[in-house]
């Protein structure tokens, strides 16, 4: 059987059920769009400091560190959860219970587990530290959409060098990341003479050549190697001026993604020729890259399983769950990228992320909690 909690830790976990909830839905109530998170940051700062963290910083990214126990040149174990929302609002969302659901864009991805972060960051910091390294507690930035993981990208390089290993909280309980989805997102506009839809009939229509490239780049079949995945999507469409106008210009947003670094280039080659094709037709085709996510490095596989059978012991203890494991494009993907070891996984139960419907279960936070106590207290065992 598993090793569980020792007693003062369960206890602290009982303790704080309740302000579990509550911090959840105070973050909730704070606004972080990408690019955006400046108010919450502020505030998850002065909670750490409030708690008796010393020496809590917000960097040039809009990342919130709290170290512990670390000395100049340590290295260091880095435990983060993302504060911005994939949602664009400025103004608080809605929030409402439902019996055991608690409803809010964001309340899963990523604020209950940038909650129980914190709050484990506060148990943690007390118990004698044994550890032959330092520890950074980060709430980040510019995980979703086109943050690009930015948060994590100066993380990374200002710590460079310095890295052990990252654990990313972020996502539900029992699902573990241990393998990075790359990515490359751009932004395609394709332009036209255009005209009038009476008197200019017959002149090129954007609408209709960027239609073309759409239905070009859905038919063809993605690459694959081995077990590897690999998909891709137009998410956005826009252009045009009326309903009597041949539209000059009309623009997409396309990505593709894989978690193969060799279908991933064969995925850039095919976009490329795709483009090259259109513009000798003598179409003008503007392309522009909005975010690259890397796929894996060279990992060292001994000190990648060892991650993962830590993860999976603390599940398999605290949350009686048989840990699952999967690719996935998350904060991972940088240090995966620099060869550095890292998993990704969360503390609740809920659905429907990244929509206006999500929800998280409320009685599956305790045992979410008493997982991420166990697994970072064993860092002192």
């Amino acid at each position: 059987m598993e090793r569980g909690l020792e007693a003062s830790a369960r206890r602290y976990a009982a303790e704080n059920e309740t302000a579990l909830i509550e911090l959840i839905e105070t973050l909730c109530g704070i606004p972080a769009p990408s690019h955006q998170e400046a108010q919450r940051a502020q505030f998850v700062k002065a909670w750490f400091e409030k708690n008796g963290f010393p020496d809590v910083t917000v960097d040039a990214a809009q990342n919130v560190i709290a170290p512990v126990n670390c000395t100049p040149g340590c290295e260091v174990v880095v435990f983060m959860a993302h504060t911005d929302t994939v949602f664009p609002d400025l103004t608080p969302m809605p929030l409402h219970r439902e019996g055991d659901r608690l409803f809010c864009p964001g309340v899963g991805d990523d604020t209950a587990n940038l909650a129980a972060l914190m709050l484990a960051a506060r148990y943690f910091r007390m118990q004698p530290q044994t550890a032959d390294c330092g520890f950074l507690f980060v709430a980040n930035s510019c995980e979703e959409g086109l943050g690009n993981l930015k948060g994590c990208r100066r993380l990374m390089q200002d710590y460079a060098g310095r890295v052990r290993e990252v654990v990313s909280f972020d996502g539900g309980l029992g699902g573990i990341c241990n393998k990075a989805v790359g990515s490359a997102r751009y932004r395609v506009t394709v332009r036209t003479e255009g005209g009038h839809s009476f008197g200019a009939f017959g002149n090129r229509n954007a609408i209709h050549l960027l239609a073309s490239m759409i239905d070009t780049l859905y038919a063809v079949k993605p690459p694959a190697e081995g077990d590897s995945k690999t998909t891709y999507n137009v998410g956005m469409i826009e252009g045009g001026t009326s309903v009597n106008t041949i539209a000059q210009e009309a623009s997409m947003l396309f990505e593709y993604r894989s978690d193969s670094r060799a279908c991933l280039e064969k995925m850039k080659a095919m976009f490329e020729s795709i483009v090259a094709a259109y513009r000798s037709m003598g179409i003008e085709v503007e392309v522009v890259l909005l975010g690259e996510r890397p796929c894996m490095g060279d990992v060292d596989p001994a000190r990648q399983q060892a991650l993962e059978e830590r993860i999976a012991a603390a599940t398999r203890a605290e949350a009686e769950l048989t840990p699952s494991f999967h690719s996935g494009s998350t904060d991972c993907n940088i240090p995966f990228s620099l060869g550095i070891p890292a998993v990704c996984t969360g503390v609740y139960r809920g659905a429907s992320a990244h929509t206006r419907e999500e929800y998280i279960e409320l009685s599956s936070l305790p045992a979410g909690f008493r997982m991420m106590l166990s697994f970072l207290l064993s860092y002192l065992t």
